[in-house]
């Protein structure tokens, strides 16, 4: 279940980790969404429980360090999909690494 403010501030139900801050997606990825690789809410989900795909565990420090966490995830399409929540998780967008 997911729970949004009226700024649009996003927080992930149990087993969330940190806070989303605002979540906005680019333009290529939001075009794979509409296609059916992915679920930007599914996605959302992995990145805040701490799931960072085909990253090593550097984002456990990162999060306690309170730097930006940053997940990769390789879809069925062969493309690669970027989650990226700022060091003061105001913001986390959803992305491709062409669109970085």
């Amino acid at each position: 279940m997911t729970d949004a403010d009226a700024c649009g501030n996003v927080w992930t139900g149990e087993g969330a980790r940190f806070r989303l801050g605002r979540c906005v997606i680019t333009r290529g990825a939001l075009e794979l969404a509409g296609a059916g690789w992915f679920n930007p809410a599914e996605v959302l989900s992995r990145h805040v429980a701490c799931d960072w795909g085909n990253l090593c565990k550097e984002d456990e420090k990162a999060l306690k360090n309170g730097e930006r966490v940053l997940s990769a995830y390789e879809l069925a399409c062969g493309s690669k999909l970027y989650v990226i929540t700022e060091w003061d998780r105001s913001v986390t967008t959803i992305l491709l690494p062409e669109e970085y």
